[in-house]
């Protein structure tokens, strides 16, 4: 029997994000994924060392590969489309669990344990790992977001001018001192030339 579940998320190269944005770089879910996977781990790291938490930055880069696995399926749906109305939400919410349960078809029964909460982490009980550093792979989605509007700017597109403020409040509404460390230290990286991250070596 073959196994196409590797082979569906190799697809999600084709999952075309900021649908209705004029983008100068334009991104699929798969390169999205690899980057909150990054972030996600970054913010652990950060507050294990600088915050005293003991949070498993593997864990949360392998849960942040996987959080729009389901989009292979869905598609990407724009966050003004899907969050400005609760039913369609609420809609969307039931066709990801959907795609999810599809996924986790493709996986041989002895990978089973593995793969399919990573398909559908939120519906891990509240007290476990993975529950609590869902907090931070969506702070790195969020994130994410936000260095993307920032690419943007920085090369003259204005269309993600409001994206940016908007994306920026909601990160500092998160309260995570994870964010505003990287925010502070880490962004501004994002808005310079090559040259100019040179010179600063």
């Amino acid at each position: 029997m073959n196994y196409h579940f590797p082979a569906y998320l190799y697809r999600l190269q084709y999952i075309r994000r900021w649908s209705l944005m004029r983008s100068t770089s334009p991104e699929n879910v798969a390169q999205h994924s690899f980057q909150v996977a990054l972030l996600a781990h970054l913010l652990c790291s950060i507050g294990n060392a600088f915050h005293g938490r003991s949070l498993n930055a593997d864990r949360a880069a392998t849960l942040a590969l996987f959080h729009d696995a389901t989009e292979v399926f869905t598609g990407d749906i724009a966050t003004p489309v899907k969050h400005d109305n609760p039913r369609l939400l609420s809609s969307f919410r039931e066709m990801e669990h959907i795609a999810a349960e599809r996924l986790a078809a493709m996986i041989p029964q002895e990978l089973g344990a593995v793969y399919a909460p990573l398909l559908r982490p939120e519906s891990s009980p509240a007290e476990s790992e993975d529950a609590g550093l869902l907090r931070y792979v969506k702070a790195a989605d969020k994130l994410d977001a936000y260095l993307k509007c920032v690419l943007e700017v920085a090369a003259g597109n204005r269309e993600f001018a409001s994206a940016k403020a908007q994306t920026a409040a909601k990160l500092r509404g998160l309260g995570l001192p994870e964010v505003e460390y990287f925010l502070a230290h880490m962004a501004p990286g994002f808005e310079m030339s090559l040259d100019e991250l040179s010179a600063e070596e």
